[in-house]
């Protein structure tokens, strides 16, 4: 039953990539479990691999007795001195038994136990090998699809890329070869299962260092990665070496190392910004190629108002707010676009309800409008010496004109109103010619 043994256990092992000694054990439990379904469980029996004879031995333990009262479980003196010749009465000996008289059942029990402690081996190297390449990237090929999802094959291991996780429109057959970033690996019940993502930012990252050696030199350094999958992607990056220049790199000789990832990503655009550490000129970076006119830096909400022309406007913003959207996320910053038109035309709102506040003129109302405070709440506010720092003004006219924007507050006077008292409290022409003449 176990001739050549030790050259099965030698092939089972390389073949599944499982220690010789793991079979052995997994071979002996296996006999010990079948010897227990044959003889019954309430035997103490034990299986030990004989390398000399290339067999599992087993043995079945019985007590040096007297008299017999169980007879599978004690046995006479002169029967233990034929296997121990040492064996005295009160010892224990380990009486080797037959094997081959298991049958077909006590054979199949044992490839059954065999088999699922195998699987479980695998199982267990399955996760020891990849719990540590979490958010690694990975190369294997597709196996099969199972509602959606694509089963592949990582050497002797499968791994899930669930739908979710494929980029839309890109479409695999059987046997191509697929890279992945590995997302998770998780304990189930059916053994460990390997998830890979090909949406994740990390994947593009990854085939950035694969395609570039800047990178993987640390010469150059990948910042921040924002993706929109299928579609578009931002990534930001800085060099260490002044001599290089870390896009250049990223893109490669006419454009050939960036172009190798859309391909593997089946068109997806990729800009490259250029790292900063002043957020303001990274911001711009980030909404190449439309150009910013004007930048309002509102460090306090971690904000900016961007002011493009509105022959700018639709390309800062892109297709379905897509440029703007992936540059707040590579940069971290709120970001608000408006175009000059309308920004002019809110500044003019703005002018004319800060002068309609008595004590006010234009050039105060552009100084307040520049220290970002635009109507009569935010003068109401503001405190009495910011108010004198930013106009340049003594606290006495400050105070006024405090009271003043609380006034019409109280009175829930509206910007259009306020212009309108201010026009009616202005002197007319004859009064200002009659001024004139005294």
């Amino acid at each position: 039953m176990f001739s050549e043994l030790d050259k099965v256990i030698e092939e089972i092992g390389k073949d599944r990539g499982i220690d010789k000694e793991v079979l052995i054990q997994a071979l002996e439990e296996a006999l010990v479990k079948a010897a227990r379904n044959k003889y019954g469980y309430n035997l103490e029996i034990e299986a030990q691999y004989n390398e000399e004879l290339g067999e599992i031995e087993l043995f079945q333990f019985k007590n040096v007795v007297e008299t017999i009262t169980s007879p599978v479980k004690e046995i006479l003196p002169e029967d233990a001195k034929r296997v121990d010749p040492d064996a005295e009465v009160g010892d224990e000996i380990g009486v080797k038994m037959d094997t081959s008289q298991f049958g077909r059942i006590a054979a199949q029990t044992a490839k059954q136990v065999i088999m699922q402690n195998i699987r479980e081996v695998e199982r267990e190297n399955t996760y020891n090998e990849y719990k540590d390449k979490k958010g690694e990237m990975v190369t294997g090929y597709v196996h099969r699809f199972e509602k959606g999802n694509i089963i592949v094959m990582l050497g002797r291991h499968e791994a899930v890329l669930p739908g979710q996780e494929q980029i839309p429109g890109e479409s695999f057959s059987l046997r191509d070869r697929i890279k992945g970033y590995v997302l998770d690996v998780k304990k189930i019940t059916k053994g460990p299962q390997v998830l890979l993502s090909r949406t994740h930012p990390g994947f593009l990252l990854k085939l950035f260092e694969l395609e570039v050696p800047e990178i993987s030199d640390n010469v150059v350094k990948i910042h921040n990665v924002a993706r929109e999958p299928g579609n578009r992607a931002k990534i930001a990056v800085e060099s260490f070496d002044s001599r290089v220049d870390p896009v250049g790199a990223c893109v490669g000789n006419r454009g050939a190392r960036v172009q190798n990832i859309v391909q593997e990503l089946h068109g997806e655009r990729i800009d490259i910004v250029p790292w900063s550490d002043d957020p303001a000129t990274f911001v711009c970076s980030a909404l190449a190629p439309a150009e910013v006119s004007e930048i309002i830096v509102d460090d306090e909400n971690h904000s900016m108002e961007i002011i493009v022309d509105d022959s700018q406007l639709s390309l800062a913003i892109g297709k379905k707010g897509q440029n703007v959207r992936l540059s707040a996320k590579i940069t971290g910053w709120k970001i608000d676009i408006r175009s000059r038109s309308k920004y002019d035309e809110s500044s003019k709102e703005h002018l004319n309800e800060l002068i309609g506040i008595e004590g006010i003129d234009e050039s105060m109302a552009e100084k307040l409008i520049n220290a970002d405070i635009l109507d009569l709440e935010s003068v109401h506010n503001a405190a009495v010496s910011e108010l004198e720092a930013i106009l340049e003004i003594d606290k006495d006219l400050a105070e006024n004109i405090k009271e003043q924007s609380k006034l019409f507050l109280e009175n829930n006077i509206s910007s259009d109103e306020c212009e309108e008292l201010n026009e009616e409290n202005a002197p007319t022409e004859d009064e200002t010619g009659e001024e004139n003449k005294e």
